[in-house]
């Protein structure tokens, strides 16, 4: 399947001064800029720098991010399903996961995270996609947001919205672990019939068969 990649950019006003929210961005542009220290969701800084450049160098990987002059401060990952994960069992090559999402916490509540999503979006390649995110309480900031499992989950709905995706239900055991999970997709405008028949199935692979 063909990748392709359309930049997009948009300023955004906040009130700690103007940020680019700008992807998706090259390895090559990603390692000449600096990543913020607070950027501590999923791993150190530094490795999670680099992980994010290696993203951008697969042929479906693609990195937006929130930038204050030349420091990256948000930013949101796309890149195939985990193969660990059933969502790659059904080896779609029109499936894609929102892999991770983050915006340090002097930009949160700036809307940073919604225009991440947003900018993303505009990019029409996403209409031959299904992208979907599963979202697991534990990788949320409670104890740094000082908000409850539902008060973030919330948050975390509300954002996604602002990309177009929507809440879908599944029986996923890690997504059934918790209340406070789900799974949130966005099925572009030209995704085939079969496509989404086949990804209601890997949404439902403990249905008995009689």
């Amino acid at each position: 399947m063909e990748h392709k990649k359309t930049y997009n950019a948009l300023e955004l006003k906040t009130k700690h001064g103007p940020i680019i929210i700008e992807g998706p961005i090259s390895s090559k542009d990603l390692k000449a800029l600096e990543f913020h220290e607070d950027l501590v969701a999923f791993r150190p800084p530094a490795q999670q720098h680099k992980a994010i450049t290696e993203i951008a160098d697969l042929p479906e990987g693609r990195i937006l991010i929130a930038r204050d002059q030349n420091m990256i401060v948000g930013y949101v990952t796309f890149l195939y399903p985990d193969p660990l994960e059933r969502w790659s069992e059904g080896k779609m090559e029109n499936l894609i996961e929102l892999g991770a999402i983050e915006v340090i916490p002097k930009f949160r509540g700036t809307g940073v995270g919604k225009s991440l999503l947003k900018v993303s979006m505009m990019d029409d390649a996403f209409e031959d996609f299904i992208v979907i995110t599963t979202e697991y309480y534990w990788h949320w900031d409670l104890k740094g947001t000082g908000l409850n499992v539902w008060e973030y989950r919330k948050i975390m709905e509300k954002m996604m919205q602002a990309g177009g995706l929507e809440y879908y239900a599944t029986d996923d055991p890690e997504i059934s672990s918790h209340p406070a999970n789900c799974l949130m997709a966005k099925i572009g405008s030209r995704v085939d019939p079969e496509s989404v028949q086949k990804f209601d199935q890997l949404r439902f692979m403990n249905r008995y068969m009689y």
